[in-house]
């Protein structure tokens, strides 16, 4: 199924399809090159974003928590995946111990867990669940809506300080799918016997995006220059504000200057493209998730005429972290559609293998907004086909397995930006 189109993929993104396609061998080869250097993240999901004249990542989440959404065709190459990963840490591994959100009443979620721990089973790998929950005391079981149970356990540390399990459990390996927005917890620090995945810097508590979009330019500048395409095409132009607080006002300047310097720069690159859409741009919390801290701006003046509300809300994100940076970042039009409702695509990868994805749907939002909201479906047929060869030949634009592998060396290039992104931030370069 390819979601319809409002505006068909129009000139520069079917220049863009071609040359990616035109390239794929030379693209190929070039990834696999990349990564001799750089070591993958465990696992990633990236939201792109199709404007028809553009096609970028709008965010790169390495704690991904919607691997239920999947379409089940997908999960032989999960676990083929999961197996490449494990191997390159730890090939002997009989233990994992998956360490999740702690948000245990929302069901979705826990299908997401209870769907990961079937993938590393599937590699040969016993699998249990500790909570950095201080309410979970003993083995907490869950029933989920499918019938099954999944059992929460607290988490130990063992005596000599140096390993973290459960009772009775000694994992080589230990899986966080919790994105650590409340901070560092102290149990899993200092941990030197085993392997955390991702690293405790990969978490909200010390990852900022600004990070990593700094690191997605270095990437796609070798890339358009690789395939020969305006840099643009693929990465959204993006800025910083530090010392903001939207309660007390300061910092407005700052994020009023943003907001019109990058105008200004969106607005000549759609001059130059003939594009008649209005520019946009989307300010967020340098770090967090959920879609938590996010608004839409068309002008600077808007930024100062905050009301209460969305000063309120974009105060403070999951588990209370207080916003203090703010991303600007350009604001990529959807013009992809699901039954009349928007939808954008996300892509999950797991170690350096794209391994399926959903699109995330929106009735109630427009083609400029942040569908990473309550109210949002995922229709997982999409890429069901995934793993359909391109088809050379076809019309640009026409043939679904070629948008799909668009998707995946997109994906993949933010999936490279956050494995740079974690070694330029890592706190003890010399440990890994």
């Amino acid at each position: 199924m390819v979601p319809h189109l409002v505006t068909a993929l129009n000139g520069p993104l079917l220049d863009l399809e071609k040359k990616i396609l035109a390239a794929t061998p030379a693209i190929e080869r070039w990834f696999r090159l990349e990564w001799q250097e750089h070591t993958p993240p465990f696992y990633c999901s990236v939201d792109l974003r199709n404007a028809g004249f553009k096609l970028a990542p709008v965010d790169t989440n390495l704690f991904p928590g919607g691997f239920n959404n999947l379409s089940p065709e997908m999960l032989p190459l999960a676990v083929q995946a999961a197996m490449a990963a494990i191997d390159k840490y730890c090939p002997d591994a009989k233990n994992l111990l998956l360490i999740p959100e702690g948000h245990t009443r929302n069901t979705f979620y826990l299908q997401n867990v209870a769907r990961l721990m079937q993938i590393f089973r599937q590699t040969g790998l016993n699998v249990r669940l500790g909570s950095l929950s201080e309410d979970v005391r003993e083995p907490t079981p869950i029933d989920l809506p499918d019938g099954s149970t999944i059992v929460l356990e607290p988490l130990e540390r063992q005596s000599n300080g140096r390993r973290v399990g459960l009772k009775n459990f000694d994992p080589c390996t230990i899986l966080l799918n919790n994105d650590l927005s409340a901070g560092l917890p102290p149990i899993l620090e200092n941990l030197h016997e085993q392997y955390l995945l991702p690293p405790l810097h990969a978490g909200w508590a010390v990852r900022r995006k600004s990070n990593h979009f700094a690191a997605y330019d270095e990437v796609v500048k070798k890339f358009a220059k690789l395939i020969d395409v305006d840099q643009w095409m693929l990465n959204p132009y993006f800025a910083k504000c530090s010392g903001v607080d939207f309660q007390e006002r300061t910092g407005e300047d700052c994020l009023a200057t943003g907001v019109d310097t990058l105008l200004a720069k969106i607005r000549k690159k759609y001059k130059e493209y003939g594009i008649k859409e209005t520019p946009f741009v989307v300010v967020k919390a340098d770090a967090g998730t959920y879609g938590m801290g996010i608004m839409t701006v068309r002008d600077a003046s808007e930024v100062r005429d905050l009301n209460r509300k969305q000063r309120n809300k974009m105060s403070v994100v999951k588990d209370g972290m207080e916003v203090t940076d703010v991303i600007i970042q350009e604001g990529v039009h959807t013009f992809e559609r699901i039954n009349d409702s928007v939808a954008e695509p996300v892509v999950y990868m797991i170690d350096r293998y794209v391994v399926g994805g959903f699109y995330r749907v929106h009735a109630e939002r427009g083609v400029d907004e942040n569908l990473n909201a309550p109210g949002a479906h995922f229709v997982p047929l999409a890429f069901a086909h995934q793993h359909a060869l391109p088809d050379l030949l076809a019309k640009p634009g026409t043939a679904a397995p070629n948008r799909f592998y668009m998707y995946g060396v997109v994906a993949r290039l933010g999936l490279l930006a956050a494995s740079i992104e974690l070694e330029k931030t890592d706190p003890n370069p010399e440990i890994y």
